[in-house]
């Protein structure tokens, strides 16, 4: 199972849209689970909800501009390997005040898809973009490059 821990829920409906159909493209090939929270101007509100999510006997990952950057091969290679030991994939998204020094410390990894700076839906719809291409690239199958 995939799960995907964010704070805040997408209001625009064009964002909306892509995030529907991306993940029903990602359940074509697992399970798929996106659990919005309510996000908060205080971090330590949002960390207490975060903390609730985060399980030793899943993978828990991160999504922070400063972990480590990954292309979309070095992504896919992760994913698969996750399967290997684990069940459960879980990623945290944080909300625009990013995270505590807390959630950091406890999650396994923590990776970046670069330096710049998105809105939060977008950031979302990016990261189940390259949850699906990293199927595709696992299961050898075509994709636009």
């Amino acid at each position: 199972m995939i799960k995907i821990v964010c704070l805040g829920k997408i209001k625009e409906e064009y964002l909306r849209q892509a995030l529907d159909d991306y993940e029903k493209r990602i359940r074509r090939y697992h399970k798929l689970e996106i659990i919005e929270l309510k996000d908060d101007d205080d971090i330590f509100k949002e960390e207490a909800l975060l903390l609730k999510w985060i399980d030793t006997r899943n993978l828990n990952i991160l999504l922070d501009i400063q972990g480590d950057r990954v292309s979309s091969t070095k992504f896919a290679e992760i994913i698969d390997n996750i399967f290997n030991h684990y069940g459960t994939i879980v990623f945290f998204i944080g909300g625009s005040n990013g995270v505590t020094k807390k959630i950091k410390e406890l999650v396994d990894l923590k990776i970046s898809f670069g330096d710049i700076t998105m809105p939060h839906g977008l950031f979302r719809c990016v990261l189940l973009e390259q949850i699906y291409r990293s199927f595709k690239i696992n299961n050898n199958e075509s994709y636009h490059k």
